[in-house]
């Protein structure tokens, strides 16, 4: 899917003259609650500050109307309004624009990725929230972002890190790359012991490939042993087959693995019914 009208004016440089342009009071813009952009380095910040403060804020920042019809939510431009705060400016320069959901979603990931101001993770939640919510295919989200589709599948694919892993990546501890190798152990387990060892030692991304290697070969070669839940199962199926055979019905036993659960038999009519449960009752009348 190409750019929206919306979205190609806002990134036309050419089609934003001086009349589109006006001041609102800063206490009239507040932040869009969907920014896939989550941490902002307070440094940074600061030193746009700096940057406005001798130079003047060149460019204007891209905001919609609200619903309430007095506020008006930022679509592009957050560092700035932020650096505009500390500076304690009454007024900005803004450019209103009237925006859809999904234009405002689509503009706030596209300014974020080419600006590189996303981390990896917050990069995979928002082309995620892209296809969730505005019902947008690989392919579309690639298009909108500028990007290419395998680059978009290899991004969704960080969110099946385990938590541990995401932190470790949104902090630095560990890079994409990292990411991607740790993916390849395919259990949670495997990724978890593994992240230990990366962190633990400084492994670089080669290194990391031949660890979670190594540990998926280590896995082959070792037998698992059944575990008692398997046991169980084991033993439930035998029992059903001992039951059908004995009382010709079939049967059904459920259980949570500790030898406690339920039997389910089948009866045919009332008077299957009656029969079925007079022999249960006396054979736990005998014992």
């Amino acid at each position: 899917m190409a750019l929206g009208a919306g979205l190609e004016a806002v990134f036309a440089d050419n089609s934003l003259d001086s009349s589109d342009v006006m001041t609102l009071r800063v206490s009239e813009i507040e932040p869009n609650k969907g920014q896939p952009r989550k941490n902002f380095d307070e440094n940074s910040i600061r030193e746009l500050a700096d940057s406005i403060k001798e130079h003047g804020l060149i460019q204007p920042i891209i905001v919609r109307p609200t619903g309430n019809g007095m506020t008006y939510q930022i679509v592009a431009g957050e560092r700035r309004w932020r650096a505009c705060r500390i500076l304690k400016m009454d007024e900005v320069p803004v450019i209103i624009k009237d925006l859809t959901d999904s234009e405002v979603a689509q503009i706030s990931i596209i300014e974020n990725v080419q600006r590189a101001d996303l981390d990896p993770v917050e990069e995979a939640v928002a082309y995620r929230e892209l296809m969730e919510s505005y019902e947008m295919t690989q392919e579309r989200v690639a298009e909108a972002v500028g990007k290419s589709r395998s680059y978009i599948a290899n991004s969704l694919r960080l969110l099946n890190l385990p938590s541990s892993a995401l932190e470790a990546l949104q902090k630095g501890n560990i890079t994409v790359g990292h990411a991607k190798a740790l993916l390849s152990a395919e259990t949670e387990e495997g990724m978890k012991s593994a992240l230990t060892e990366i962190v633990k030692d400084g492994l670089n991304v080669r290194q990391t490939e031949k660890l979670v290697k190594g540990m998926k070969e280590s896995k082959k070669e070792t037998p698992e042993k059944p575990s008692e839940s398997r046991r169980m199962k084991n033993y439930y199926a035998e029992t059903e087959i001992q039951i059908m055979e004995a009382i010709g019905r079939r049967a059904k036993i459920t259980g949570d693995g500790s030898g406690r659960g339920t039997i389910s038999v089948d009866f045919y009519d009332k008077d299957d019914l009656y029969k079925l449960a007079s022999g249960i009752v006396e054979i736990l009348k005998s014992e």
